[in-house]
């Protein structure tokens, strides 16, 4: 692979056609390659050249969940010579619903340990990185560097600014997909003169306006149908066939199977991103279980606020909680809050939590004394108390 990368090999590959495999043409491939990846090799557009490029290229997944599970399973069952994978979650029953790389065995276990362990199990030519930690802006860019392309498998807004900032930095490609209950959306970004996310979307919603599918639900088939699509748009731009989504989003309705193709181009306006902002710091401390129940030992005494719906409270709740409020109500419910004490947010994962925390300090509480629950009950179920159920 050229030191400088995937561009020089998508622009160079864009100048041919190249005519199904012969068979003196295999050179360089085993015998049990030529076998598993016979289809590639008869295939116009693919052959020997581009099953060659895929063995020797390297894409990483941020998030194996809902997104992260197809894209995972089809870039390994093609032959990407070296796949990462980047996710600091647990495996829990309610992921099985969608997140399709991992079972019943996997209940409890590192999300990257399942998953890499699935991937190895079928292709054992596969290199897989596991990366058991959270993509944050002080490690970003030494992940993301060392792949050609990035699939972004995540479900918040934060972190879909993060992988574009740091692939504009490093001029990485990457390819976003999104899922919100029955819709999902598919676009490749920083491709060669091409657009970057924030030539979509500026700046990011308000987090309390943007809920994943967690809180919004989603239909358990559409990550695959999204999560395949993201697997066939970085495959293209391996082995530089066919036109990509750059500049275009794909919207899919699962309810009424239509879909729409819409343009958009590069903001010459934009500002360049340089840099990556420290955007966790925003008023308020993230604080974990462990933490907190240690503290609590030692005598403090923090008000906890549930931000989650009253349904979800009749499922599990932390002890000691003091007031439900459900994040959409705090706006119009913060004199229920006291000014005198730390306040500890919780939700299910610790988004709606953060939004909250968030909005808190920024309406006049101090921020030292605001702080997010991290990894919400879920985290809580893990580390502190098994019996509270993970839903």
């Amino acid at each position: 692979m050229p030191k400088d990368g995937w561009k020089i090999r998508i622009d160079d590959r864009r100048k041919h056609h190249w005519a199904p495999l012969s068979v003196d043409m295999a050179e360089g491939l085993s015998a049990d390659q030529m076998s598993r990846y016979s289809r590639h090799l008869v295939l116009p557009g693919v052959g020997l050249d581009g099953q060659k490029l895929m063995l020797d290229s390297s894409v990483i997944v941020v998030g194996a969940g809902g997104l992260g599970s197809p894209a995972l399973m089809y870039l390994a069952a093609a032959g990407i010579g070296r796949i990462g994978i980047i996710d600091n979650d647990l495996v829990s029953s309610s992921n099985l619903q969608r997140q399709i790389i991992h079972s019943n065995s996997s209940i409890g276990k590192p999300k990257v340990k399942s998953a890499s362990k699935w991937i190895s199990g079928l292709n054992g030519d596969i290199d897989v990185v596991s990366i058991n930690e959270k993509l944050v802006p002080s490690n970003s860019i030494e992940i993301l560097s060392d792949f050609d392309i990035i699939v972004d498998g995540t479900d918040n807004f934060e972190s879909r600014y993060l992988i574009g900032d740091t692939c504009e930095m490093v001029g990485k490609p990457w390819v976003f997909g999104s899922i919100h209950r029955f819709e999902g959306q598919v676009s490749t970004f920083n491709l060669p003169g091409g657009p970057n996310y924030r030539d979509l979307f500026p700046t990011p919603p308000p987090p309390e306006l943007a809920p994943n599918c967690s809180e919004a639900g989603v239909l358990g088939v559409l990550p695959g149908i999204i999560g395949t699509i993201q697997a066939t748009e970085a495959i293209k731009a391996i082995i530089g066939v066919g036109d990509n989504l750059s500049g275009k989003l794909l919207t899919i309705d699962a309810l009424s199977m239509e879909s729409k193709l819409l343009s958009f181009s590069k903001n010459p306006d934009r500002e360049i991103v340089t840099s990556l902002g420290e955007s966790e710091v925003q008023g308020f401390s993230e604080m974990e279980a462990v933490d907190f129940v240690e503290r609590k030992d030692g005598g403090w005494k923090p008000f906890l606020l549930d931000v989650r719906r009253e349904d979800e409270q009749r499922i599990a709740s932390i002890s000691g909680t003091d007031v439900r409020i459900m994040h959409l109500e705090i706006p119009e419910r913060l004199e229920e809050l006291p000014r005198d004490r730390d306040i500890v947010v919780y939700c299910r994962v610790g988004q709606r939590s953060a939004a909250v925390a968030r909005f808190i300090s920024e309406s006049g509480w101090s921020s030292g004394r605001i702080f997010n629950l991290s990894g919400g009950i879920h985290r809580w179920s893990d580390m502190i108390d098994s019996t509270i159920i993970k839903y």
